[in-house]
């Protein structure tokens, strides 16, 4: 797991490559809404995508994690089906509901029944490398061909796959100074229930970094928004919690209202534990900076799966439960 996370920023420069020469073709109708199916760690490259284009898209972008797809789904909707796999199988059940739904479809894999599907059906699709035995570290792969998805079909502009080219650089350069940050941060969250509190523009950090503590470090852990959780969880923070470690991502154009709000809620939570810790983004767009926060988490989670001795790349519990629906 060390090597993939070591290798994200020069995956980050191949999907740009691979997004670049795609060729989609346009649809026959106008799009007036985007649904993206995907699980797990290919359906966190469409929270990502989503809040990278909040400012700029102008229709509708919703995810789907599920079974499903919503029923506004139709002629005048563009669909993307991500599976590194491409035998997802909540991803592959959504797909063929919508099949003759008259959308415009384009499927984001490795391979696999996706990818099959797509061309038996003379679908759009763009294949990404495969062979990774963790689709959470091909988070690059999916994030970057949606963007160039939206960007080719007239969604979006240049400017967040610029962002994007730029963050891949300044992961190159600091990368010694991430897993240095990562490498302290890690020790602190031994034998702790992680809390990761941020605001509502960077909940996909959270997102992933929480998924990166489940699965690479084998532990469970929470997230909350500010300034929701400020509206509900702050509540519960009745108790002594010292079992609980609360990292909080920060960046320095956070919404001034926020980063008041952040530092009124580590002033009331620091009576309640005695774990709290800080951690400011580095870059100058939203792209770099909630990049550079994934690459220091997926280090993070790496470094605290050394420190208890598990195989950060291992998910039994999660093949186990494939087989057993296998039997069903």
């Amino acid at each position: 797991m060390d090597q993939l996370v070591k290798e994200f920023p020069r995956q980050l420069e191949k999907a740009l490559e691979i997004g670049k020469n795609a060729v989609l073709t346009q649809p026959e109708h106008p799009i007036h809404n985007v649904f993206v199916a995907g699980m797990g760690g290919s359906g966190i490259g469409a929270n990502f995508v989503a809040e990278l284009i909040r400012e700029e898209c102008k229709v509708p972008f919703l995810i789907g994690k599920s079974y499903s797809a919503p029923n506004f789904v139709g002629k005048n909707s563009l669909v993307i089906a991500s599976s590194y796999s491409g035998n997802t199988e909540e991803t592959l059940q959504a797909f063929k509901q919508i099949m003759n739904s008259g959308a415009k479809i384009v499927v984001v894999s490795s391979g696999g029944k996706l990818i099959e599907l797509a061309k038996e059906n003379s679908l759009d699709y763009i294949q990404v490398p495969g062979g990774s035995p963790s689709p959470r570290a091909c988070l690059g792969y999916s994030m970057v061909q949606q963007l160039f998805v939206l960007n080719k079909l007239g969604l979006i502009s240049d400017k967040i796959i610029n962002d994007v080219e730029i963050a891949s650089e300044l992961l190159k350069k600091d990368q010694e100074d991430i897993q240095f940050r990562a490498e302290r941060i890690a020790p602190m969250l031994q034998n702790k229930i992680p809390v990761i509190y941020t605001t509502d523009r960077m909940e996909a950090v959270a997102v992933r970094f929480r998924q990166q503590i489940n699965e690479n470090g084998k532990s469970l852990c929470w997230h909350h928004v500010i300034p929701e959780m400020n509206h509900n969880e702050l509540v519960g923070w009745r108790e002594d919690y010292n079992q609980l470690v609360v990292l909080y991502f920060r960046n320095k154009d956070d919404f001034p209202r926020n980063q008041v709000r952040m530092d009124i809620n580590k002033e009331i939570i620091s009576n309640y534990t005695t774990s709290i810790i800080e951690v400011y983004s580095k870059g100058q767009s939203l792209a770099e900076r909630m990049l550079y926060f994934v690459h220091l988490g997926d280090w993070i989670s790496v470094y605290l799966a050394a420190l208890k001795g598990v195989d950060a790349v291992e998910i039994k519990v999660i093949d186990y439960l494939k087989s057993e629906l296998g039997k069903v």
